[in-house]
């Protein structure tokens, strides 16, 4: 198996920006803006559910995206977790060295942009619970895979700094 690596970066409103955006907490009764998530949903049912996810390792080799929403992921119980993406665009499959990955801190969520490649969450504890934010039918009419194995010959590892 030829191994791609990829060390994750924390992610921070301004180095996800291309991919999305990383929503922390804010004051009570601030006013709407551009800090705010902006959704796009307006193409079917939205669906806000919370998904139990079981430890999957940091190996992929399959890469998604939503052309039709945006879609909103976080972590309950502030469980930090890992993500790896590629930029939104009409270009398939993505480049291997436009993924990147990063690691998301429990005590925020991220949004990916419309069209945003995207593989995980990936974490090391047994389970993680997430809240999902995406159309009622995303998974089955709006779910474009790419395989970079067959694609690139290469299976993609998530490492972290130490």
């Amino acid at each position: 198996m030829n191994l791609y690596p990829l060390l994750a970066s924390p992610a921070t409103p301004e180095n996800f920006r291309l991919y999305g955006q990383v929503i922390q907490a804010a004051s009570d009764g601030k006013p709407y803006d551009t800090e705010d998530a902006q959704l796009q949903l307006q193409n079917g049912i939205p669906r806000f559910y919370i998904m139990r996810l079981h430890q999957r390792g940091r190996k992929f080799h399959r890469i998604t995206r939503h052309s039709r929403c945006t879609q909103c992921l976080g972590s309950l119980e502030g469980k930090t977790w890992l993500i790896a993406v590629a930029p939104p665009g009409t270009i398939a499959p993505p480049k291997l060295e436009d993924i990147q990955a990063f690691c998301i801190p429990g005590n925020c969520f991220i949004k990916l942009e419309v069209g945003t490649w995207h593989a995980g969450p990936y974490f090391d504890t047994d389970f993680i619970d997430f809240y999902n934010l995406e159309l009622s039918d995303t998974n089955i009419t709006d779910h474009d895979t790419c395989d970079l194995l067959k694609v690139y010959d290469r299976t993609l590892e998530i490492q972290l700094n130490q």
